[in-house]
């Protein structure tokens, strides 16, 4: 993908990885920094050119399609402390071929820049990884949620990673350990309650249980039970944003170190014990391989800030459900 300029035309051809993306879309992951309301102005005054012709912004690209790209004038961005060398060692790799890459998330990294994060995973990735043509997303993980994150390496990858996720559960099987406060007393609990996202004054994003909001489906099962706490598989049907958070809060079952949703006297109160994260960590996944006839089964090790506060709560807390895991 080429880099656009500020003083002159930028020409792009189009690979077979970049094929069967919106051309609005490919431009605005090409010009980062520029306004999105600036890349759609240049689309509307046919400005940008495909195969010397104006298209639509939802046209497809296809491979060999020829780009025209006028100047663009992209926003300065402040320097970049450690520019990912920070991030470089803190990646560990669960899988990797020639379609996907598997990444066992630290908590605490953003998946990607924006909203006052300079730097994410995806940003390191490139930075690290000069000559991969194509690295994108797969999904998200929340900053403080730590496990695995799907990265596509080509285009026919992502788009069929997307279509699984999209499919309600039904192919790819998602698997979080969350660690609540309370005593969970059901064995297996199936919970659908519609989420609403939505912004407070400061412009930071929330989501709350409402009837007007989308459909969200999390199954939730028992592992440990202990005075204070209970130990839980929360496993997603649906993948809408904070979904595990919020509904564990509005079932009156906080997440542990939760600095959202979560019980904010109790979080200072974990902190002295030794918790000072949020307990949710994305350990278990098992899904079709995007282009291949196999089917892939992963799981992250829970942290080992994670694991040393589950050993401190069997230590000292009486346990009356569950096996150790």
């Amino acid at each position: 993908m080429p880099d656009v300029s500020k003083n002159s035309v930028t020409r792009a051809l189009i690979s077979e990885d970049e094929a069967g993306q919106r051309l609005d879309n490919y431009l605005l992951r090409l010009c980062k920094g520029v306004p999105k309301s600036h890349v759609y102005r240049i689309l509307r005054s046919g400005e940008v050119r495909v195969n010397k012709k104006r298209v639509e912004a939802s046209y497809r690209l296809l491979v060999g399609d020829e780009l025209r790209i006028p100047p663009v004038r992209i926003a300065e961005r402040p320097a970049l402390v450690d520019d990912g060398a920070m991030i470089r060692a803190d990646l560990p790799i669960l899988f990797e071929d020639e379609a996907l890459l598997v990444i066992n998330k630290p908590a605490g990294i953003a998946v990607h820049g924006g909203s006052g994060v300079s730097f994410g995973v995806i940003e390191a990735l490139r930075r690290q990884r000069p000559e991969a043509r194509f690295l994108e997303l797969a999904h998200r993980l929340d900053r403080e949620t730590s496990g695995i994150l799907l990265v596509g390496k080509k285009r026919s990858a992502l788009t069929a990673l997307h279509d699984m996720f999209r499919d309600g559960g039904r192919l790819a099987d998602k698997r979080y350990l969350v660690l609540v406060a309370g005593r969970w007393m059901d064995a297996k609990k199936d919970i659908r309650l519609p989420l609403h996202k939505y912004l407070l004054e400061n412009g930071e994003r929330r989501v709350r249980v409402a009837e007007d909001g989308k459909f969200s489906h999390t199954v939730f099962r028992l592992l440990e039970r202990f005075e204070r706490f209970s130990l839980l598989e929360a496993q997603l049907k649906t993948g809408r944003t904070h979904q595990i958070r919020v509904h564990l809060a509005h079932l009156g079952f906080p997440i542990a170190g939760d600095d959202k949703y979560g019980d904010f006297a109790m979080n200072k109160t974990l902190v002295r014990e030794g918790l000072k994260r949020m307990f949710l960590h994305a350990a278990k996944m098992s899904f079709p391989h995007p282009l291949k006839e196999e089917r892939i089964a992963l799981e992250a090790p829970l942290p080992v800030a994670l694991a040393s506060f589950l050993s401190h709560l069997r230590a000292t807390e009486k346990k009356d459900y569950g096996q150790t895991i």
